[in-house]
């Protein structure tokens, strides 16, 4: 894996752009909900839309619409 500060998160991706997670960061509890809503290595994400103010972000993975925190997102970094 790349250096973590280089590398793209999900967090950087725009509305309508994609990307496929290599990792996801973050520990204990915060990483196991990331990992059980679907945030896996090799995963497929696209960037629906941001809040107003940035927060939360909503992405469409797995057939699905998943609403993130910005800091959640810093936390999956994609290839």
């Amino acid at each position: 894996m790349k250096h973590p500060q280089k590398q793209r998160t999900l967090r950087d991706l725009r509305p309508g752009q994609r990307g496929t997670v290599s990792a996801v960061g973050g520990a204990g509890a915060v990483r196991r909900r990331l990992v059980d809503m679907g945030i896996t290595p090799g995963t497929e994400v696209l960037m629906r839309k941001a809040a107003p103010l940035g927060d939360p972000l909503e992405i469409h993975l797995r057939g699905y619409e998943l609403s993130l925190r910005r800091a959640e997102a810093a936390q999956i970094f994609l290839e």
